[in-house]
């Protein structure tokens, strides 16, 4: 590939990736929104995992369409599609008069979240498979930018409050949700200048229009050729149907390949990501910290989060697929086990001295100090048994505003420093082998004939997988307790550990049609 057109696959690769920067603005400014929602709409903890769990049954609803609609009207328009609809979940989202309307609009978001699936889909079409995991994994680099951005901006926002007239507890969250709305109007104009999926269109039969697009992402002479590798991995069949293609999906040649992937979804979306994304200040409040700490210590997770990508884009064709997806579930198991150790040693003692902290924080937010009489003298021994004593006193709306300065003026025992290091060690591990090599993955494995219904059905179960994890978190805090949470995360990644340990194939350097040779007619 020469210079130009390898610049060209760049720019077209991080074009269909900034949905994965909206994505990443979205998830970081719901989990800063939460508290302030709570508050406001008087949630409860399913309420709580509802609001944020939406967009990805919105999601799981999107995907049973997605691959039906890049397969009739291709993956660029698809992305377009999705870009128009982001901007309508953040119109909406940010405009909620009530819980219900915010619901609705973070549903559409969820929609539009598909678009990671699409972008790699996208991506692994128009990449060469020397440097194609490097360009698909350029979709979690993605994330994990908007992510930061969203966390910085959070943190200045929950500052300005003290200081800015109009910006309160009750409308910052507006302000958060809807800034996205930005990041949506460039990526549709951006959107507008990327070609279609070559091999989408050798499936529909517009060869001429495929050669230009190859000449443009790769050598010019290499056009016929690959339009040659392309209709050869079809075998020549007619077009098929989604249904038809959702029965080769499920055939028997297909069944290790499609075992890999649900695996490796399942394993993604179950180790904790989302739970530790969506609600991060929720999470280090655990710890002990005050509001603007754990906003704080958001934007550290971006900064991990993105350099660990930035390992992974950098290593994922030197190293391989295989051996970043083993390196690091070793590392979210031992993460996991830290941060489980870690929290389990706490208790939370309420002396007069914790008792008169609490109070300050109190008065900053207008809530009334009498009721600390009530837990005056009290020990809990784990955080399950404070939260109970908590929802007895306070009422709904209070709740949210006071767990934090409640669990940071008693908490006693705790291992802050392993807690902290799992934490981070779990970012870092994610986002440099399972959290991008998920993708590669699913761009790679499956066929050019089943990829339209492939990819999207992977990213389903996935989504399945994140969403119970979404749903359930704020629940499990107030009945399982934080440190169970992270002992069950560690379980699940070691039943993974050992599963891709034995079956996961190598797939770096290879193209898709060669990988479909090796793994469906080998």
């Amino acid at each position: 590939m020469n210079n130009k057109a390898n610049a060209r696959v760049t720019q077209y690769s991080l074009i269909a990736a900034f949905g994965g920067f909206v994505f990443g603005l979205d998830a970081a400014n719901i989990s800063g929104a939460v508290r302030f929602v709570s508050s406001l709409f008087e949630l409860d903890s399913i309420q709580q995992g509802t609001l944020v769990s939406c967009a990805l049954f919105g999601v799981i609803i999107a995907l049973f369409f997605t691959g039906t609609l890049c397969e009739k009207f291709g993956r660029a328009k698809v992305l377009l599609a999705i870009g128009i609809t982001y901007s309508i979940s953040s119109i909406v989202s940010s405009l909620a008069l009530n819980f219900e309307m915010l619901i609705v609009g973070r549903f559409i978001g969820g929609v539009a979240f598909a678009s990671i699936t699409v972008s790699a889909m996208y991506i692994g079409e128009i990449a060469p498979p020397e440097t194609r995991g490097k360009f698909v994994s350029i979709n979690q680099f993605m994330i994990g930018l908007g992510l930061l951005l969203a966390f910085i901006i959070n943190y200045f926002l929950i500052q300005a409050i003290a200081d800015i007239q109009w910006l309160t507890n009750d409308n910052v969250w507006r302000v958060m949700l809807g800034a996205e709305l930005i990041a949506n109007a460039v990526w549709i104009g951006l959107l507008l200048k990327i070609p279609e999926s070559p091999r989408w269109l050798v499936k529909q039969g517009r060869n001429k229009e495929a050669k230009e697009v190859f000449a443009l992402i790769d050598d010019a002479e290499k056009g016929d050729e690959l339009i040659k590798q392309v209709e050869d991995s079809l075998h020549n069949e007619p077009k098929k149907d989604t249904f038809e293609q959702l029965g080769e999906l499920f055939s028997k040649k297909m069944r290790f390949v499609l075992f890999i992937a649900v695996v490796y979804a399942i394993v993604q979306g179950a180790t904790g990501m989302n739970a530790v994304l969506f609600f991060a200040p929720m999470v280090f409040e655990q710890v002990g910290m005050s509001v603007e700490d754990t906003f704080m210590q958001t934007i550290t997770t971006g900064v991990v989060g993105l350099l660990a990508t930035v390992i992974a884009i950098s290593f994922v064709e030197k190293l391989g697929r295989r051996f970043l997806t083993i390196v690091g579930l070793v590392l979210v198991v031992v993460a996991h086990g830290s941060t489980w150790y870690g929290f389990s040693q706490a208790n939370y003692v309420f002396d007069d001295n914790a008792v008169a902290q609490i109070q300050e924080d109190f008065a900053t937010e207008n809530i009334d100090t009498a009721k600390l009489e009530l837990v005056r003298g009290k020990t809990f021994d784990n955080d399950v048994d404070l939260k109970t004593e908590i929802s007895a006193i306070f009422d709904k709306k209070e709740v949210p505003i006071v767990t934090g300065f409640m669990i940071n003026g008693s908490i006693q025992g705790i291992n802050a420093a392993l807690v902290l290091f799992g934490i981070f060690a779990f970012l870092a591990a994610f986002n440099m082998s399972i959290g991008p090599i998920m993708w590669v993955i699913f761009s790679e494995v499956f066929p050019n004939s089943v990829r339209s219904v492939a990819l999207p059905f992977a990213a389903l179960v996935q989504t399945v997988s994140s969403w119970s994890i979404q749903q359930f978190f704020p629940w499990q805090l107030d009945n399982l307790g934080v440190s169970n949470i992270f002992l069950i995360y560690a379980g699940l990644g070691l039943i993974g550990l050992v599963i891709m340990w034995a079956l996961l194939p190598e797939t770096k350097g290879k193209s898709i049609e060669d990988i479909e040779r090796e793994l469906v007619k080998g």
